[in-house]
């Protein structure tokens, strides 16, 4: 008996044939001419739409009737955006030392809205974040590296350093019956806060080493209070903020210096003061008032980071536009399989059902990112060096931030491109596929960032939907101790980048595992 071999072939295949499902699903998505042109599409809209935006983006500032170029961003140790004006009163300490001092009262004026017409309505009051206590700072310069322990309107005491770096103390105001006693030593770079209630016993609040906080330093007290910060509801919904004038008064008496230089004497210097346009009166300045050992020490700003500046994803105007074009061609590389009765012939070709719809993903994704970031590597820097050309003051972004935001976009697009796939994968018709993706994507997205809704709508929309993908492209920090409103509608998200990004792709991967299991129940 002969025995007869069964024929194999010799040509090398990928893992069951899934290189090859690659090769041809991407030879039908770039022979499809229509198909490739709406990816370059998007990827033009993208650019042309951010370049625009900055092109048409022109920013100036007033001094008096003259209209001069707005200032950059002030930038502290850390490289963010940051605002640094209080008023100190301050020795300098040249090696070890300490502070204490006793704070038994807060208070302050509030500028509210007019009740009567052009009559000035200033209530009493102190803000949530209005500050006062004791401060190291390496010189009088705005931005320089400090460590302070305070006593805050609403949020007891903190100690925070270097304008981003927060540290909780104990809840409570203070009152003369009820005062609070501060201390910050300096040991080398080392600063330490302690907190007490009667001077005796002490509480460490945190320990601390500030980046430039070296040499020869500045030691005394200070008091800030940032604008009364008021979210009202507007005419559709939504919010509308506003931040009023508003400053602190804090008395502070049994003020302790240990190892300051000879001579003793305190200085005053009301840091970041504005002048009035004669250029010599100051614009709402601090000041102190002393009798005897007591200080009385008025302030206005803050010290914290601020919001201050273009973000850097303000150029990305495009990206919505180019989306919608990405995910009609991701939704037409499946659904027109459909239309012309060329699926069967596909699914013929490989039986594997599950592998066919996962090759397309594939493309479909590798395609769009490509296209995408080729877009938003262009838009990025191109958009941010028009802006600044036409005057505009840009947020400061780390270079991986800037890389994330970049990378993000265009997974988001990749991402956004297998969803709407699926979708026409489980619709099998273009125009109903199309319309759900962009009723779960994009319309909570805008919903959510217009202020059409309630912050807290808004947010949950954040949350929950595709559209939480979105956050990948948020480049402003959130800090807890900055006042500001930490709303969609500022560009602020409830998530972080990569899980808001992560909620998409679950959403993406849910569509996907739905569609393959209609591919493998259906008769097509």
């Amino acid at each position: 008996m002969t025995a007869v071999t069964p024929y194999r072939s010799g040509a090398r295949t990928g893992r069951d044939g899934f290189a090859q499902l690659l090769r041809a699903e991407w030879i039908k998505l770039r022979t499809v001419r229509g198909w490739m042109l709406g990816l370059a599409l998007a990827a033009l809209l993208i650019v042309g739409l951010g370049v625009l935006f900055a092109t048409g983006s022109r920013s100036s500032c007033m001094n008096g009737p003259i209209e001069v170029p707005c200032p950059a961003p002030l930038i502290g140790p850390g490289g963010v955006a940051v605002e640094d004006r209080f008023y100190f009163v301050h020795q300098p300490l040249d090696g070890d030392g300490s502070i204490t001092v006793r704070v038994s009262s807060m208070t302050g004026q509030l500028r509210k809205p007019d009740v009567t017409p052009g009559v000035r309505n200033v209530v009493s009051g102190v803000t949530p974040w209005a500050k006062a206590g004791v401060m190291i700072k390496q010189s009088v310069r705005q931005g320089t590296s400090y460590a302070a322990l305070m006593v805050t309107g609403s949020h007891g005491v903190h100690m925070q350093y270097d304008f981003t770096e927060d540290v909780a103390g104990r809840p409570g105001g203070v009152s003369a019956a009820s005062p609070r006693w501060l201390r910050l030593t300096r040991t080398g770079n080392t600063i330490t806060g302690e907190e007490s209630s009667d001077g005796s016993h002490w509480t460490t609040v945190g320990t601390v080493r500030p980046a430039g906080l070296a040499g020869k330093v500045q030691i005394g007290l200070f008091a800030a209070s940032p604008g009364d910060l008021t979210v009202s509801p507007n005419v559709m919904f939504g919010a509308a903020t506003a931040s009023r004038f508003a400053e602190v008064t804090a008395v502070m008496d049994q003020v302790g210096v240990r190892g300051v230089a000879a001579g003793g004497a305190w200085s005053r210097d009301d840091i970041g003061v504005t002048m009035e346009p004669d250029g010599v009166t100051p614009h709402h300045p601090g000041g102190l008032t002393r009798s005897g050992g007591t200080f009385r020490v008025t302030g206005v700003g803050d010290i914290a980071p601020s919001a201050e500046g273009m973000p850097v994803e303000r150029v990305l105007a495009g990206v919505l536009a180019g989306l919608v074009a990405m995910m009609v061609v991701a939704v037409m590389f499946v659904t027109a399989e459909y239309r012309r009765g060329l699926i069967r012939t596909t699914l013929l070709a490989s039986p594997r059902r599950g592998r066919v719809l996962a090759a397309k993903a594939v493309v479909i994704a590798a395609a769009t990112f490509a296209a995408g970031l080729a877009a938003v590597a262009t838009t990025v820097p191109v958009g941010r060096s028009i802006l600044a050309a036409n005057g505009n003051m840009l947020a400061p972004v780390a270079t991986l931030t800037s890389l994330r935001v970049i990378v993000g976009t265009a997974a988001l697009l990749a991402v956004a491109a297998v969803f709407a796939l699926a979708v026409g994968a489980l619709f099998r018709r273009s125009a109903m596929a199309v319309i759900a993706v962009i009723v779960a994507i994009l319309v909570p997205y805008v919903l959510a960032t217009a202020s059409i809704l309630p912050d807290e709508v808004s947010r949950w929309l954040l949350r929950l939907t595709p559209a939480a993908g979105f956050a990948i492209q948020q480049s402003m920090p959130t800090y807890a101790h900055m006042t500001a409103r930490h709303a969609p509608a500022e560009g602020y998200f409830p998530l972080p980048p990569w899980v808001g990004l992560a909620v998409l792709c679950a959403y993406a991967a849910l569509a996907l595992a739905l569609a393959a299991y209609r591919l493998r129940r259906s008769d097509v």
